[in-house]
């Protein structure tokens, strides 16, 4: 949902940028979006069903500028494959866009209802809007 909001927002704006979105469960490298998150990304105009799982990589710190994560492990395993000082420095949590130096977790909200997936896009959509303002 993340990717898709960002997309969407930044293109709203004007503002040109690559932005990508991966994990680092194997097992969903190829899957699409969760049907609950379609549901919910396209009640907010957002299409992100043609999105395709894939696998974080080291050439990942080389492609992108920021790299954020959504919870501890994934901060975890990506400082793990961080080469360098300046590759640690693209590395933060989401929400500290909202949240600053707090580190907080978005829930994944697979393992609930449809309204989990309604509070964690809300949640995406505001660190979404911080980090539009941060661009411009």
């Amino acid at each position: 949902m993340a990717e898709g909001i960002l997309r969407h927002k930044l293109n709203a704006a004007g503002i040109r940028a690559e932005v990508d979105s991966c994990g680092f469960e194997s097992f969903h490298t190829g899957d699409h979006p969760d049907k609950r998150a379609q549901l919910v990304s396209r009640k907010y105009g957002i299409d992100i069903s043609t999105h395709i799982a894939r696998t974080f990589m080291k050439q990942d710190f080389d492609n992108y500028d920021r790299i954020y994560v959504m919870d501890s492990s994934h901060y975890y395993n990506i400082s793990r494959m961080a080469r360098t000082d300046d590759d640690m420095k693209k590395i933060d949590y989401f929400l500290n866009l909202v949240y600053p130096g707090k580190d907080l977790p978005i829930d994944d909200p697979w393992y609930d209802d449809l309204e989990a997936f309604e509070k964690t896009y809300l949640l995406l959509d505001t660190a979404c809007d911080r980090l539009i303002e941060d661009i411009r």
